[in-house]
């Protein structure tokens, strides 16, 4: 029986409810007023059921499709402005006790190297990554309890704080670790992570029993109640996904929905972020081993639809994705994107942006640009790449977040924080010509700060980093 408010993964997950969710959908998929009445209701910015978002998606009329995408891209610049927010994944180690058949750190793979990341090698790679200009990084790391424990992990994120090279520093640490206890989550709460993120991978309960034969993953229900775990431990800042390409996307868009949804209903505050990422080739995997994939157009139509639904939630789309790809993603919902990342144990420090190690490869990587031709590339575009993690050093995660971002004080909190952010990065690490770029965007953009007193500020702590100074934030 679905039940949203349930603390157990197949009621709040309930497959008989994401079956009849997408009869209704495809039986609705040219029914025009009721398509029309899901629009006006999404135009008011106060999110959409899951049942109504899985009819626009399956909507198969061209005008309305059109009428879609345009609010998706209104949402996005309604709350989010044009701030793109930057990070980069750090993977501290691919031992890995799980059997999942779509990721090669599988237990079973016994050809691709095995690497566990000292708190030197840590070290060295944080350096690397702050010389590019990063100060946000997603942690990733196998599930395995003996050669990534708990205290592994914290320790690491201590080291990662700790780290101050030259201008640089990580001011957030997002973790993408295995389902855990509600103690060990109080442990990353008290180590001061930024976000919890964990993808789900695949909603439907039967094809993710196949799809994790053995280790701890296997268990479906300990895994998708994570969530809930984690917020009990104090992480207010939650990140959803699934694995699209796994199961039918219809299915796991509702399901997706569906979580949000229980969260929102239980907690009182829905996901910080939803990640989007595609199946694709890694090792010993071959994506087209799965019969799920789905064209470009079908993704940016999956990514309008979810902006609509969760108007207030941040998207995250990786290097996974090609240029092109995420180009078009960017205006109908994205909030945050990587940059010159890699996806090896460690892959930056030694290895100039040129170079990639390819021995302990998650997956491969799309986009191999820089960051800095990343950074040139979005500010071309009109986009304000933003380094800012101000809102987390603020203590203004969770529902204090959303309430930012539903009365529309964001525009006087976090775009100028991505303006000075992004100064930063203009003076400590860009190219000739994306600074030039940079400088002129920031000009451009100083008078989009609605509220004059914090203009000024903006303009006194823009000519402070020029001199020197550096973590101004609002």
């Amino acid at each position: 029986m679905y039940n949203p408010n349930s603390l157990k993964a197949e009621e709040f997950i309930d497959d008989a409810e994401i079956l009849e969710t997408l009869d209704y959908a495809q039986k609705n998929k040219d029914n025009a007023e009721l398509i029309d009445s899901i629009i006006e209701k999404a135009e008011k910015r106060k999110g959409l059921s899951h049942r109504e978002a899985a009819v626009l998606l399956d909507c198969t009329l061209a005008d309305r499709n059109e009428r879609i995408f345009e609010l998706a891209r209104q949402i996005k610049k309604d709350f989010y402005g044009n701030r793109i927010v930057m990070f980069a994944p750090l993977y501290l180690s691919n031992y890995c006790v799980n059997s999942c058949v779509y990721c090669p750190y599988h237990c079973q793979n016994k050809h691709i190297a095995r690497k566990k990341l000292t708190q030197e090698e840590i070290r060295q790679e944080v350096i690397a990554l702050q010389d590019m200009g990063h100060k946000r990084l997603a942690l990733e790391t196998g599930e395995d309890p003996v050669n990534n424990p708990i205290e592994y992990v914290l320790e690491s994120i201590k080291t990662i704080y700790d780290i101050k090279h030259k201008n640089g520093a990580i001011r957030r640490v997002n973790v993408n670790i295995a389902a855990t206890t509600v103690e060990n989550y109080c442990k990353l709460k008290d180590a001061g992570i930024g976000t919890y993120i964990l993808f789900q991978e695949t909603y439907h309960k039967e094809s993710y029993e196949k799809l994790h034969p053995a280790g701890p993953k296997h268990n479906y229900a300990y895994h998708t109640e994570a969530m809930d775990r984690a917020m009990e431990g104090g992480i207010d800042d939650v990140g959803l996904g699934v694995l699209f390409g796994l199961e039918l996307y219809r299915y796991e868009f509702a399901g997706l929905l569906m979580h949000a949804e229980h969260l929102e209903a239980v907690h009182g505050v829905g996901p910080h972020t939803i990640s989007v990422p595609r199946v694709k080739k890694a090792d010993d995997i071959d994506p087209t081993a799965f019969d799920n994939g789905i064209d470009d157009d079908t993704f940016a139509k999956i990514i309008a639809c979810i902006r609509i639904a969760v108007p207030y939630t941040g998207m995250i789309i990786s290097t996974r994705e090609s240029e092109a790809c995420r180009e078009k993603a960017l205006s109908l919902g994205i909030s945050q994107i990587s940059g010159g990342s890699r996806t090896s144990v460690g892959g930056y420090a030694g290895y100039s942006p040129e170079e990639r190690p390819h021995d302990t490869e998650q997956f491969d990587v799309s986009d191999q640009r820089s960051l800095d031709e990343v950074v040139n590339w979005l500010m071309k575009l009109g986009y304000i790449p933003s380094f800012c993690t101000a809102c987390y050093r603020e203590g203004r995660t969770g529902d204090r977040f959303m309430s930012l971002c539903k009365n529309g004080q964001i525009q006087n909190c976090c775009h100028p924080n991505a303006l000075m952010t992004l100064k930063e990065y203009l003076m400590d690490y860009a190219s000739p010509d994306t600074r030039d770029v940079g400088v002129k965007l920031i000009e451009s953009e100083i008078g989009n700060v609605p509220n004059e007193k914090v203009r000024g500020i903006v303009v006194d702590n823009l000519a402070k980093i020029e001199q020197g100074s550096r973590d101004f934030r609002f």
